[in-house]
């Protein structure tokens, strides 16, 4: 125990510990403010298939930064990405979704390695995100959570009065992947229309 007693007594060792303390500190806080730099910002939230995005986009009436948002969000710009749950490519679309897609735009014949290429997933991702639009009067936190949880879920959550339209609020949200799921497009959607929106 007298070992301790020494250590706190020793002027020497405790500035050792307090500088690289400091030191760490300095580093977070200049990291912090580099990222804070929109050229850096923009590194983070990056733009890729920009033209494809804003056509398929302006073709189906979704804002382009919230389906950017979306993309990012689910599959972090990964074009052959596959979730545990069957979901495939940039805007993680599941094959039955995307069949349904495909025969209600007359795009046959369909298979889901389709879903592979960025232009057709960001075609029937965007397609998908309008149609959602419509069903829930283009409120987007509803959109979104329909994106993620299905638009059967989120109409049987305002049809037993779990969620109000009216006044939609996050915490309501019944499934918490849905839940984070939401918070976190909303935020990118935020970013992106920061570095962006011109």
């Amino acid at each position: 125990m007298g070992w301790i007693k020494g250590i706190k007594n020793d002027k020497g060792i405790q500035q050792l510990i307090k500088k690289p303390i400091l030191f760490l500190v300095l580093i977070v806080l200049v990291g912090y403010s580099i990222a804070q730099i929109p050229m850096v910002e923009k590194i983070i939230y990056p733009y890729p298939h920009r033209a494809m995005i804003e056509n398929y986009a302006t073709k189906y009436g979704v804002d382009p930064l919230l389906v950017v948002a979306v993309i990012r969000e689910e599959s972090k710009f990964l074009a052959q990405s596959e979730s545990h749950k069957g979901a495939i490519g940039l805007m993680q679309l599941m094959p039955n979704t995307a069949q349904s897609i495909a025969e209600s735009l007359g795009d046959k014949p369909f298979s889901s390695e389709d879903l592979l290429n960025p232009e057709k997933n960001i075609q029937y991702g965007t397609w998908y995100l309008s149609s959602l639009q419509k069903v829930f009067s283009n409120d987007r936190t509803l959109v979104i959570a329909a994106y993620n949880g299905g638009r059967g879920h989120v109409q049987e959550w305002i049809s037993a009065g779990q969620i109000d339209p009216k006044n939609i609020r996050l915490q309501d949200i019944p499934f918490q992947e849905t839940r984070d799921y939401v918070r976190r497009v909303l935020n990118s959607y935020q970013k992106y229309i920061k570095l962006y929106r011109s």
